[in-house]
């Protein structure tokens, strides 16, 4: 595993982070509590040091399920979770008020099982709260000791530059893949810039990177929503995928990997980004996941995985 400092701060993460959104069981498919247990502690034994969930992953069981396969392992990890979204039955619903940052960083931690969040994040800008509001108690909290570091997530450049004139700002968490590549206009300049951390999320743009499905998949779980989220599942756009997958499995071939640790090993690699968060359902996912690290892309391969992407990217957003 590569580890880099997370800027501004005395933290070392791991280039490859756990996210557990599909912990929550309600996104990604139903999955087992006690073989997500196993997965995070396969990840953390693979070298994973950062750990990202959110109370939003299934109405805080994501953080329960955190909590309870790290509190042997406390020393080991870096806790990253969140605020300012949260769930009310399906809906996702944005809140950053003071009143209720209080109430979502206490119960973070009850669920956690820690005393303090390594970096605390907002998760999303919530338009009907003025973001110094939110940001003076945000501020609060820290100086009480329950968190060490204040990120966001999902901002976009003018907002990043507001907050971060008012506080120091340690890391932005976008979506970031071969797929999804609009942060390195602006954002990411920005951040290499100002000597902010990047730390990326859809890394495997919800599992189609993976190169595991020949065709369209029919999610018929009714607990897997990530078609909702992912554009790239979508009818139109599922076959303009065909050549980028082909030259993932291409590369994976030649080194004896997968197509999603070709993925995941591409965006560790590109400019600015700090860590690349990846879901692990199983122990094993968790192991290959790790491993993306171990080995290297020629300059040759990752410009033509830039290539494909850029053109794949091009006719998804054609209309």
């Amino acid at each position: 595993m590569q580890y880099q400092a997370l800027a501004n701060t005395d933290l070392k993460v791991s280039k490859i982070g756990l996210g557990t959104w599909a912990y929550g069981d309600d996104t990604f498919g139903s999955v087992e509590d006690k073989q997500s247990i196993k997965a995070i502690r396969a990840a953390v034994e693979s070298g994973i040091n950062l750990i990202d969930t959110a109370p939003a992953y299934g109405a805080g069981k994501a953080e329960k399920i955190v909590g309870e396969a790290i509190k042997d392992l406390r020393d080991q990890v870096i806790i990253a979770t969140k605020c300012g979204t949260h769930r009310e039955g399906s809906a996702y619903v944005r809140d950053l008020s003071p009143a209720q940052i209080r109430k979502e960083l206490d119960l973070s931690l009850t669920r956690l099982q820690v005393s303090q969040i390594d970096i605390y994040q907002i998760h999303w800008p919530d338009p009907d709260t003025p973001l110094e509001e939110s940001l003076a108690e945000l501020l609060k909290l820290k100086k009480a000791g329950k968190f060490k570091y204040l990120g966001v997530c999902n901002f976009e450049l003018d907002l990043l530059k507001k907050i971060s004139k008012l506080t120091d700002i340690v890391s932005l968490q976008p979506q970031y893949s071969l797929l999804e590549r609009k942060i390195e206009t602006k954002l990411i300049p920005y951040l290499l810039q100002t000597k902010q951390s990047t730390l990326s999320y859809g890394t495997l743009g919800g599992g189609i990177l993976s190169g595991k499905y020949d065709k369209k998949p029919e999610f018929k779980d009714e607990k897997d929503n990530r078609a909702n989220f992912y554009p790239f599942f979508k009818e139109e756009n599922w076959q303009k995928t065909a050549d980028l997958i082909k030259e993932l499995k291409n590369i994976a071939d030649k080194y004896d990997k997968t197509p999603a640790q070709v993925a995941i090993n591409w965006s560790i690699n590109q400019p600015g980004i700090t860590a690349a968060l990846v879901g692990a359902k199983t122990e094993q996912q968790a192991r290959e996941n790790a491993a993306a690290a171990d080995f290297k892309l020629t300059q040759a391969e990752l410009i033509k995985l830039s290539q494909k992407s850029t053109a794949v990217i091009k006719e998804l957003t054609q209309k």
